[in-house]
């Protein structure tokens, strides 16, 4: 999805959610990066994952629904927003980068085809000046690291680090990229794709700090308590 191709009726009033005792972490300081997934929900609504996700301790939640318009993710994302607000979590917006401007959500993360193969070479190019909209990119290379790096990201996400059923046409990047990466990113990066309770001891020996877990969470009986074993074991 092109950054160019969306279209958002911008005629509309901008979501009204409440700033007031809104206290994110900063990202150095963020350790969990969970999904409200549209693919994952099993009956679920967006808005009550994302309640899940909160009480069971995720500092990110990303919002990502491939298959909506941006009119369908901007009416979720505004039931999403005030529940990731009062539980004081940064909500980020996947690929829909007006819809994230237009409901005030935190961020925005774009894949490298929707960045640098849109022609963008910075992330200030994506904002305005009365936003302080941040921008997350996908990498799965030392050299897409650099590039994204150099361009301004707020943050990388460095995977697939394992074969994902979320992703299932990537090819797994291997700790030997989240190894590189602990040795030579210096913004705040997350290690995702097929990150398990299992297998999180080796990402987490491979020097990463932050971890992005998707199905490992909301395939979970208990999303919540998922989240929550998460966090303990990243802490």
């Amino acid at each position: 999805m092109c950054i160019a191709l969306l279209k958002i009726d911008m005629t509309a009033d901008r979501t009204a959610v409440s700033d007031e005792q809104f206290a994110m972490k900063s990202l150095s300081d963020c350790r969990l990066y969970t999904f409200v997934d549209t693919a994952w929900l099993r009956g679920r609504t967006p808005e009550v994952v994302a309640r899940q996700l909160c009480d069971g301790g995720s500092d990110l939640i990303q919002f990502r629904a491939k298959q909506s318009t941006p009119d369908e993710i901007r009416a979720m994302a505004e039931k999403i927003l005030p529940v990731t607000r009062r539980a004081g979590v940064g909500l980020v917006i996947n690929d829909f980068l007006e819809v994230a401007r237009v409901t005030g959500a935190e961020f925005c993360h774009l894949g490298q085809e929707d960045f640098f193969d849109a022609g963008h070479v910075a992330v200030s190019e994506l904002r305005t000046t009365d936003s302080e909209l941040r921008i997350g990119l996908s990498s799965h290379a030392p050299a897409q690291a650099e590039r994204a790096v150099a361009a301004g990201a707020d943050y990388l996400a460095i995977g697939p680090v394992y074969a994902t059923g979320t992703k299932p046409s990537a090819r797994p990047v291997t700790l030997e990229y989240v190894r590189w990466a602990a040795g030579h990113v210096n913004i705040p990066w997350f290690a995702i794709g097929g990150i398990t309770l299992e297998n999180l001891g080796d990402v987490l020996a491979a020097g990463a700090r932050r971890v992005c877990v998707v199905s490992a969470i909301l395939n979970a009986p208990d999303a919540a308590k998922a989240c929550a074993q998460f966090r303990r074991r990243l802490e």
